[in-house]
């Protein structure tokens, strides 16, 4: 377990936001895996964001390019919430020619470091959290695609609940070497 900044907060306060975080990042996990897809939306803002910018091969000394990420870049995916349950709502019919049947996956996320990037006197309101995920997807008889990568969150508490206001993550490969990214990652 890696602990919460205490640049903003105590080391109180910074174990009680590592152990929510975490729990929510399990809790997400496991809607994910047990395929509760309109729960796993209700963990999402309103106006959340999701982008999976594409990886190109750089020198060493041009690491800041090495994700397409201005703009007009083109992205695997970039998605808001409207948009990811439209995509819930394409798997519920049954006739998604990508998901049926539907993938057995398991989600993983480690390394969790959390910054508050605002706070007020009620405790934290703002976060940036970083940690690492893998995704492992199985369907058909033979069909695998693992993807591992970097995941950039900010989540935002609105009535004392945690909330995941934008996600950027940064996969490992730069050519996808899956069927489809028709599941959750």
């Amino acid at each position: 377990m890696s602990m919460a900044s205490t640049d903003r907060v105590g080391v109180e306060e910074a174990l009680r936001l590592q152990f929510e975080i975490e729990q929510l990042y399990a809790r997400e996990a496991h809607l994910l895996d047990e395929r509760r897809f309109e729960q796993w939306l209700d963990l999402f803002a309103d106006d959340f964001m999701f982008r999976v910018p594409i990886a190109q091969n750089v020198a060493f000394n041009a690491l800041e390019e090495e994700y397409l990420e201005d703009a007009l870049a083109i992205s695997w995916i970039h998605d808001d919430k409207p948009t990811m349950a439209k995509r819930v709502e394409q798997i519920r019919t049954g006739v998604h020619w990508a998901e049926e049947p539907l993938s057995r996956t398991v989600h993983l996320v480690s390394n969790v470091l959390i910054d508050v990037v605002e706070s007020d006197d009620d405790g934290p309101l703002e976060l940036d959290v970083k940690s690492g995920v893998l995704s492992y997807r199985h369907r058909l008889t033979d069909q695998e695609d693992t993807v591992v990568g970097r995941r950039h969150d900010r989540l935002r508490r609105i009535d004392d609940v945690w909330l995941i206001s934008g996600r950027t993550l940064y996969i490992s490969q730069t050519v996808y070497l899956g069927s489809s990214f028709s599941h959750f990652i």
